[in-house]
């Protein structure tokens, strides 16, 4: 497994440069650049020309890359022009907020969704079953933007039970216990929303799963051979159900550092995902270029994480150690 872990890391060194090379020359693409946010609205053609020097702009966009490649190998993915600091201080100062908001989101979405997809699946048809089915429909199609919205006019307009945005009241100085619970205060309402967008489609996969499974032939000499619903569902068939899991499994984890790039903007969570759109907004390259690939290398680890999965989960999967 380890021979395999570390063959499948060199194959995506090429994969990671390859993805550089298409998201540098698509941020370049982007209409508008960030040469005038660091001068006066006045400035003259002069100032504006040197400080594209400055920048390096001037240059030619392989040269370029080039030159933002061996900063970026060594770790310096340069100065944000939006928030005038390194990018690296930017990244790591928000990264947490958005980490801590979807752990919570994905614990609480992996212990509902299971026992309820298998639920679901054991007692088919029923009136249980049709309810989360209609639910999971529910919430793949309600926009999690709109949601929010909902939610934020509901909770925190009408009833003020909730705050409206922020990770935290302005100018507190709470600290230990008090800190988590303000915070946890704060997190309701996009916990929520994020948790029901993601037990929609995880409910379905399991209870889909479930039901293969129940079919097999495997299962029904189990029961034949009289051991008790309880050992056929979760040892033998739960365990061959949980294959299509690993897969949004692996897909999840990246999203525990990405954030929610909506979500974080409407309820003004101080997230990676809103520094994404305040970066696009502002042209703001270096932080662009820094985050999308922060994002990919994550997604491509995160599918190494399901292939790992695979071969834990299902004992049929054999890895070539080669």
């Amino acid at each position: 497994m380890i021979k395999y872990i570390l063959k499948r890391i060199l194959h995506l060194i090429p994969v990671i440069f390859i993805i550089s090379i298409c998201i540098f020359g698509i941020v370049k693409l982007t209409p508008g650049n960030p040469i005038g946010s660091n001068l006066d609205p006045r400035a003259t053609a002069e100032e504006k020309a040197a400080e594209r020097a400055r920048l390096g702009y001037d240059k030619p966009i392989h040269i370029q890359y080039i030159e933002w490649m061996k900063r970026s190998i060594r770790g310096d993915f340069g100065e944000s022009y939006l928030y005038k600091r390194p990018v690296n201080k930017v990244i790591s100062e928000v990264i947490w907020n958005s980490f801590i908001l979807n752990v919570v989101v994905f614990i609480l979405a992996f212990l509902i969704s299971i026992p309820i997809g298998i639920i679901s699946a054991v007692k088919q048809y029923s009136k249980t079953d049709s309810f989360w089915t209609l639910f999971s429909l529910f919430g793949i199609s309600m926009p999690s933007f709109f949601f929010g919205l909902l939610l934020i006019f509901g909770f925190s307009v009408k009833l003020k039970w909730f705050p409206i945005n922020g990770m935290i009241n302005p100018g507190s100085t709470t600290t230990g216990f008090a800190r988590v619970l303000e915070v946890g205060h704060h997190m309701v309402l996009p916990a929520i929303v994020l948790t029901i967008s993601s037990l929609a489609s995880l409910v379905r996969y399991t209870r889909n799963g479930m039901l293969d499974v129940l079919n097999q032939d495997y299962i029904r000499t189990a029961r034949s051979k009289g051991l008790s619903e309880k050992v056929v569902i979760y040892k033998h068939a739960f365990r061959n159900a949980l294959i299509p899991l690993v897969t949004l499994l692996g897909f999840q984890i990246p999203g525990l550092f990405s954030g929610a790039v909506i979500l974080e903007s409407i309820f003004v969570w101080p997230g990676i995902g809103r520094v994404m759109v305040d970066a696009i907004n502002q042209r703001d390259y270096n932080l662009m270029l820094a985050l999308m690939m922060f994002f990919s290398i994550l997604t491509l680890l995160g599918n190494l994480l399901a292939d790992i999965g695979y071969a834990l989960v299902d004992p049929r999967v054999k890895v070539d150690e080669r």
